[in-house]
């Protein structure tokens, strides 16, 4: 299989396409992977390129790009919610046709993801029920997760009663219920107030670490991204290829006022914000054309 190469970190010279794998045995591979609505009629849109790269078991993944470069049909396809329309995604080395069991998956929007009408142990069993997990166990999964979000004791209230970056810890709490080996989240945190954020951007990190979770994480917010992962996939404007898959060279554990003050942080924005901006004009100055 092809791989698109990482760029070295900044201050030295990047790749933009190649051979360099991901680090470890792919969780997840995308491979020449194209996706296009309406294909084959005249109203048809290209929402991706060809798109090829692995994800290793255990990394941290950010998806980064212009508005419109494809990242959530991205992650739809890497879920098994949508299929490619040439190229092919694969899971632990089988083709993907459905979500496995073994991927969760949290939205941006958790007034949506939520059933309102259910409590928030309820939201959470409902992946646990549809595998048939006994009650006993669904039981202690469920206090197992809320525990590991620090909402311990909001198991019989409702959605609706809790501020948004709770409904969003009990999204990521449902997601994880089933103990998955990859989890994929697009743009979870992008309706929260800063702080919140920052809040979630850590208990994601927490998470990452107590559950040896995959995770791959879509977000417009590049300081988020780079605080996070390991690896960064850019993306160019639409239709979406990969410009450039970044190594982030910042040690572990992160925290938020040490990792962002290091110059190395700086180094990553300026770089990425180059790379998303430059081929954001360049799409803007194509369609003027």
């Amino acid at each position: 299989m092809s791989r698109v190469s990482r760029s070295q970190p900044p201050g030295r010279s990047g790749a933009a396409a190649g051979g360099t794998p991901a680090a470890g045995a792919p969780v997840v591979s995308l491979h020449s992977v194209r996706k296009a609505y309406r294909a084959g009629g005249s109203a048809e849109r290209v929402a991706l390129g060809e798109v090829t790269f692995d994800v290793g078991r255990g990394e941290f993944v950010c998806v980064v790009g212009p508005s419109g470069a494809g990242k959530t049909t991205l992650l739809r396809c890497m879920a098994g919610l949508a299929a490619p329309t040439s190229g092919e995604a694969r899971f632990e080395g089988a083709p993907l046709r459905r979500v496995p069991d073994q991927v969760g998956v949290v939205f941006q929007d958790y007034s949506r993801s939520l059933y309102p009408w259910l409590t928030v142990s309820r939201n959470v069993a409902l992946p646990l029920k549809v595998r048939g997990v006994d009650r006993a166990a669904r039981a202690a999964r469920i206090e197992e997760v809320l525990r590991s979000v620090s909402l311990a004791d909001v198991g019989r209230q409702y959605p609706w009663q809790l501020s948004g970056g709770m409904q969003q810890r009990v999204a990521i709490a449902r997601a994880l219920a089933c103990h998955p080996e990859l989890l994929l989240m697009d743009e979870p945190f992008a309706s929260v107030d800063a702080q919140t954020r920052f809040e979630l951007e850590d208990l994601i990190l927490a998470l990452r670490e107590e559950f040896s979770v995959t995770v791959v994480f879509v977000t417009h917010d590049i300081d988020e991204a780079i605080y996070l992962a390991d690896r960064i996939v850019v993306l160019s404007a639409s239709p979406g290829t990969v410009t450039e898959i970044v190594d982030v060279a910042l040690p572990r554990p992160r925290d938020q006022i040490t990792s962002k003050g290091d110059e190395r942080f700086a180094r990553h924005r300026e770089h990425i914000m180059s790379l998303v901006m430059s081929r954001s004009a360049a799409a803007r100055a194509a369609r003027r054309d």
